[in-house]
């Protein structure tokens, strides 16, 4: 549970003492890259004192414009190791409750990250309208099409949302294939382990090709590719053997 605290302590701390100056600086200068930037830095910093490795595979093929990444999701440790790690500043579509947190909120929108509320099918679609502006604006975004963690590890099928954003503003999608997080913290489990995570970023796919009524074509390429990623425990199960399951 050590590592575990080390991370929540550092959080607090950097929200506590650090936020509200890279708030105030980005109310002067109206330019959330500064903020960004040291706060992506501020949990890297945070995830390898905690016994965190990451390494990354696969960098050459992102693209050079805006675009998705769309990850697998087994662990809350991931988007800590993954996000921070991504070359350019990327915008994160969240859960609303999130936003609830004083401070944290208000510097959260100031970086352009998106509040969902996945109980609300016309919130949800006003959340997404809002990321394919963000997307026409220049702002990439990381996003987890499974919608929730695998709680066995394998890889779950993709939902639509991200897929439709893509298409709509015209932006290429890079798969991207998470491998180790499980072992360091399981889902349900609060008990950080030292260890290492590897991101492979897998070959673009360009969204533009496709229509929101072929979405499902797009949906499966990329759930292939990302699983592609994946050692053999990770990978999806057989559609026969999740349909008996």
């Amino acid at each position: 549970m050590i590592r575990t605290f080390i991370l929540v302590f550092f959080f607090a701390l950097a929200i506590v003492l650090l936020l509200p100056w890279l708030i105030l600086w980005t109310l002067v200068t109206r330019d959330p890259v500064p903020m960004y930037r040291v706060s992506m830095g501020a949990v890297r910093f945070t995830v390898r004192a905690a016994g965190v490795r990451v390494r990354l595979e696969g960098v050459d093929n992102i693209p050079a414009g805006v675009c998705i990444f769309a990850a697998n999701h087994v662990s809350n440790i991931d988007p800590l190791a993954f996000v921070p790690l991504i070359p350019r500043r990327v915008s994160l579509l969240m859960k609303k409750e999130l936003f609830r947190i004083p401070l944290l909120s208000f510097g959260m929108r100031m970086a352009g990250f998106v509040p969902v509320d996945r109980a609300s099918r016309d919130s949800a679609s006003a959340s997404l309208a809002v990321a394919v502006r963000h997307l026409k604006n220049g702002l990439s975004f990381a996003v987890y099409p499974e919608g929730t963690r695998s709680s066995n590890g394998r890889l779950r099928p993709f939902k639509g949302g991200a897929f439709v954003m893509a298409i709509q503003a015209g932006v290429p999608i890079v798969p991207v294939s998470i491998v180790g997080a499980r072992k360091l913290l399981p889902k349900g489990q609060w008990a950080l382990r030292p260890g290492e995570i590897v991101i492979r970023f897998g070959p673009p796919v360009d969204a533009s090709q496709f229509t929101v009524a072929r979405r499902s074509e797009l949906v499966a390429r990329v759930e292939s590719l990302v699983a592609a990623g994946l050692p053999p425990e990770q990978q999806p199960l057989p559609r026969s053997s999740r349909s008996s399951a």
